[in-house]
């Protein structure tokens, strides 16, 4: 996966809870994260909202990264 690629989408997990609070995560436009360019911090949130699905996040969804 190339840089320009990952940084154009985000996979975002969602709170069920708590609008506006959630995890998200670059990634290509089909959702797949380059876990082996993530840092070791960002691999576990990573993980940690795949297994809240359900429980505290909503299933994730790829959105259009916001340009800054």
């Amino acid at each position: 996966m190339t840089e320009s690629s990952t940084s154009a989408y985000q996979l975002r997990f969602q709170s069920l809870f708590h609008s506006g609070r959630g995890f998200a995560f670059p990634c290509d436009p089909t959702g797949h994260v380059d876990l082996d360019g993530m840092s070791e911090r960002a691999r576990n949130n990573y993980f940690y909202a795949r297994a809240m699905v359900g429980r505290e996040l909503s299933a994730p969804a790829v959105e259009a990264s916001a340009l800054h």
